[in-house]
């Protein structure tokens, strides 16, 4: 069986995430989104939280679960017997970073793969950053998440 680790915060999910997955589920057996603790990220929404907003999106793709993970990816992919680890890049900004994750990941596990995908343009401009902040000033997110992920931003800004 193929299974790839699609990891991240997830301090909103969007929809270009979703894109990226739903893609990585058509060229593996298995897809897992982790996600990650990242407290240094001081991330909006808790772990648990994160979690609970994955799962209703991932519900209907049949070979993709959601978990958490704390640690090191690589160790983490392992333990799920994982032979790749997807990331999306949105723009050559994204590269520079992404690539020396995976090499550095490479170093630790070379029998774990990176795959790098890019949303579809229309995700291009999309990231969890910006939604937070658009829903900070008030604006309409509709657009950027799934309604769940609307709706648990508005009560987690108003709360």
């Amino acid at each position: 069986m193929r299974t790839a680790i699609y990891p991240g915060s997830f301090d909103p999910l969007t929809n270009g995430h979703l894109d990226v997955l739903e893609r990585a589920a058509k060229l593996f057996d298995r897809v897992i989104v982790a996600i990650a603790r990242s407290e240094s990220k001081q991330p909006q929404f808790t772990l648990e939280e994160r979690l609970e907003m994955m799962k209703p999106a991932v519900k209907r793709m049949k070979n993709v679960r959601a978990d958490v993970f704390d640690g090191l990816l690589v160790e983490y992919a392992a333990k799920q017997k994982a032979q790749a680890i997807v990331r999306g890049l949105r723009a050559v900004s994204d590269f520079e970073f992404e690539f020396q994750m995976a090499l550095m990941n490479r170093k630790l596990d070379e029998k774990i793969e990176t795959i790098f995908m890019m949303p579809r343009e229309k995700y291009t401009f999309i990231s969890s950053r910006i939604v937070k902040e658009i829903a900070r000033m008030g604006g309409d997110v509709t657009p950027f998440v799934p309604p769940h992920v609307k709706v648990a931003l508005t009560k987690k800004l108003k709360g």
